[in-house]
């Protein structure tokens, strides 16, 4: 299946949980923010499968990026703000500050996390490249950021990150995904 920018937003927007974080999203004044990944291609693949848009979608992750405070505290406070103004919510809405990751990520992950610079670069590095998706609300309506493109999102082929290469996390995942939506192609882990 092809998919292009306006058809995956167009998707994406038929899980009424997207469409309202994206529109409260706009009101929270937090820098860099962007709803991203799994509550988006999660959402076409369930389209795709003839299932219900929001069906299996455990939550629905926000990265944003500041750099002025990273303590566990200054995190915690936005957290609260995105929680108050989502309570209502089908769903967990989970925020995360991209400037703290590299605090946590080597103690829950393994090591060898870099210090990231914007939202861009926790979404660069997610372990399947086709999930290195976000939207966020611009002057001009959704920005869609897909590094890697669309084709292989719109086609259900899996393939690891090369930036962020861990073999066994990136198989668990892609096993997770293909129990869920079998038709996916899921391409060994290399490395």
């Amino acid at each position: 299946m092809q998919l292009t920018a306006a058809e995956f937003i167009e998707l994406a927007l038929a899980n009424p949980v997207n469409r309202t974080i994206l529109q409260r999203l706009a009101t929270l004044d937090l820098n860099d923010a962007w709803l991203v990944a799994g509550c988006l291609f999660q959402t076409v693949w369930n389209l795709r499968s003839g299932r219900a848009a929001s069906e299996g979608i455990r939550d629905y992750d926000i990265f944003y990026f500041d750099d002025s405070d990273l303590s566990w505290e200054a995190e915690d406070r936005q957290i609260r703000r995105l929680n108050a103004a989502c309570v209502d919510l089908d769903g967990r809405v989970e925020l995360r500050n991209q400037a703290r990751v590299h605090l946590w990520y080597g103690a829950r992950f393994g090591p060898g996390y870099p210090a990231l610079k914007s939202s861009r670069d926790g979404i660069d590095r997610f372990l399947v490249r086709c999930t290195c998706v976000a939207l966020r609300p611009s002057v001009d309506g959704l920005e869609l950021y897909a590094p890697d493109g669309l084709a292989d999102l719109g086609r259900g082929i899996l393939r690891a990150n090369p930036l962020n290469l861990r073999p066994d996390l990136y198989d668990a995942k892609a096993a997770s995904y293909q129990s869920r939506w079998p038709w996916l192609t899921v391409v060994a882990a290399t490395g």
